[in-house]
């Protein structure tokens, strides 16, 4: 899913322009609080407002000042490759200046948002100034077979070297019979030198069908022998095709990986109505799946009324496969995707904490699934998508629900607090999918989706942060909550921690009606350590309201604790160091004792 960009605006001066530009693209209108009055979203700081788009993924259009998007995203910057779009433009909208991503769209974003308003286009990129064009950004519906010579060959063209095009003429530059640089586009492969460029139309589609669990370099060679067949080069396939009963087979989803292209899924009401246009139509497939036909008519049904088949289904032990082609670049995709859920930790709350790969996943996700006070922490990140909001509880069916939005065919992402994988969604997420289906578990459909975990800075890592180092030696976390833990299985859990002198971190430490286990817990660690055992008390970390205070174990008071409060509490050697800026606790890991035994 290709993330929408977002126009920000920091002042009245500049709404018009804004809305203009807004227009032009179909993308989000974001003001600054209390300087703008029209926006869609509502931001108060356009530094962090921009950094968290920019690490998000998303394309910024700023009417401001280029500075302020350079001091915004400037720590952030990595690798050109794969960094957004951020272009500038003034108030008046009298320039468009792409300031990052120039080969991933600024430069022709500049160019259209400049054509809208009249205005120009300040593109400073060597090539597209001198040729008019990126060479390594064709139009669409056509790939680039060698990007890493692009650079090379710019800089020849800009060194003088005339240009030989030979095939379809996709740039508008002058041709020379006798140029040293070579722009080719073909459909079939390309013996490209340092000096030639390559590019193919994606007109094909790779129908493909397999036994369960086929090996995967069984299928990828025959789809590799089918291309060669049809002498089509790889980057000329737009997408690989196949029944959606095949979702999660393995080897279909690496040969579409490996040619770096959609895979695309059809019901096998779709694949019969291809049937007509079979060229082998099999009576046993269609008792097996319900159509006549899983390679060629995915194949066909993927290029539409238009395609043809250029290599009828071909066979190996355990998979077929088949190639159909239209005449036109194949740019929007028939059926659906595999479907996928991100599970998602966003930290303790606070944006500079969450990883880009949360902040992208977010912003890749068409849905967004959980607890509505998690997702509103997104801020930015969660306007305009679809949120389907749960209250505390019920998280089985929330899981569940992620699950089977994901079974349709979207890209869904499912919210949680600190890291997913620690007392959060990420387990009961693979329990759903290990279930039988006389279990309570999910639909066929949900168990074939996509599911990727990706980690967050969790409440124990953030309270540790804050409080200095108390995890410098073994630790262990330790949920208070009976809820889904028998009552006698955590009491028994406490007493092996304390007599093991772990430092403990204690999750969900009360509730309204649970006011005893933490009681509990703090008298039987007493028996194992001193009463002046550092405690580290933190609630809302990360959060405007962030509180954090300390006490000694044997003062721990219940009352002062509430569900949003993370406990630490210290083994034996944990200490509070009383520093300038207040106390900090840490726990040695005997360095001290080492350098002393050194030194005996």
């Amino acid at each position: 899913m290709a993330v929408k960009p977002v126009v920000m605006y920091l002042s009245r001066s500049g709404e018009t322009v804004a809305r203009r530009v807004a227009g032009l693209l179909g993308a989000d209108l974001h003001g600054r609080a209390g300087r703008t009055d029209v926006a869609d979203l509502f931001f108060d700081n356009a530094l962090d407002h921009a950094r968290t788009l920019f690490a998000a993924g998303t394309p910024i259009l700023g009417v401001c000042a280029s500075g302020i998007l350079v001091r915004a995203v400037a720590p952030l910057l990595a690798d050109k490759r794969t960094e957004p779009p951020v272009l500038s433009i003034p108030d008046d909208g009298s320039t468009v200046v792409p300031l990052l991503g120039g080969h991933r769209g600024a430069n022709r974003l500049a160019r259209q948002i400049a054509e809208g308003l009249s205005a120009h286009a300040a593109v400073t990129t060597a090539g597209d100034v001198a040729i008019g064009a990126a060479l390594d950004e064709p139009p669409s519906g056509w790939r680039l077979a060698n990007p890493e010579n692009a650079k090379g060959v710019m800089a020849e063209i800009l060194s003088g070297s005339a240009v030989r095009i030979e095939g379809e003429p996709i740039w508008d530059m002058p041709h020379d019979p006798q140029g040293g640089v070579r722009l080719v586009t073909s459909e079939a492969p390309v013996a490209a030198d340092a000096l030639t460029l390559a590019y193919h139309p994606a007109r094909f589609v790779l129908g493909l069908g397999c036994a369960r669990n086929c090996d995967v370099e069984e299928l990828w060679q025959l789809a590799q022998s089918v291309l060669q067949q049809a002498n089509v080069a790889p980057e000329a396939v737009a997408a690989v095709a196949s029944l959606n009963l095949k979702a999660d087979e393995p080897a279909m989803n690496a040969v579409a990986a490996r040619l770096g292209v959609p895979f695309r899924l059809f019901d096998a009401k779709e694949l019969e109505q291809e049937s007509p246009r079979l060229a082998n139509p099999s009576d046993v497939v269609f008792a097996e799946v319900g159509c006549h036909g899983v390679a060629e008519a995915s194949a066909l049904r993927m290029c539409g009324a238009q395609g043809v088949l250029v290599v009828e289904k071909r066979k190996t032990a355990n998979a077929t496969c088949a190639l159909a082609r239209r005449d036109q670049p194949i740019t929007e995709l028939a059926g659906r995707s595999r479907g996928k859920l991100s599970i998602i930790g966003i930290g303790p709350g606070q944006a500079s904490w969450r990883t880009p790969e949360a902040s992208r996943l977010v912003a890749e996700a068409e849905e967004l699934v959980g607890y509505g006070l998690y997702i509103d922490l997104l801020g930015p990140l969660a306007y305009g998508k679809a949120r389907s909001d749960f209250p505390l509880g019920g998280e089985e069916d929330r899981c569940r629900y992620a699950l089977e939005q994901a079974a349709k065919g979207k890209n869904v992402a499912l919210i949680c607090s600190g890291d997913a994988g620690i007392y959060a969604m990420g387990a009961l997420v693979f329990e759903l999918l290990d279930r039988g289906p006389d279990q309570m578990g999910v639909s066929d459909a949900a168990r074939r989706v996509e599911v990727v975990s990706t980690p967050g800075v969790s409440a124990l890592q953030g309270a540790a942060a804050r409080a200095g180092a108390p995890l410098g030696h073994d630790f262990c976390a330790i949920s208070l909550s009976d809820l889904l833990t028998p009552r006698e299985d955590i009491v028994k859990r406490l007493h092996a921690a304390a007599e093991g002198d772990f430092v403990i971190a204690f999750y969900n430490p009360v509730s309204m009606r649970r006011r005893t286990l933490l009681a509990e817990a703090r008298d039987i660690l007493l028996q194992h350590r001193p009463a002046d055992t550092p405690v580290m008390l933190a609630s809302s970390l990360g959060r405007p309201e962030e509180h954090v205070r300390y006490r000694r174990l044997a003062d721990l008071q219940v009352d002062e604790v509430d569900m949003l409060t993370v406990v630490l509490v210290g083994s034996s050697n944990s200490k509070l160091a009383q520093l300038g800026e207040g106390p900090r606790m840490y726990t040695p890991r005997g360095y001290a004792r080492k350098i002393d035994g050194d030194l005996a």
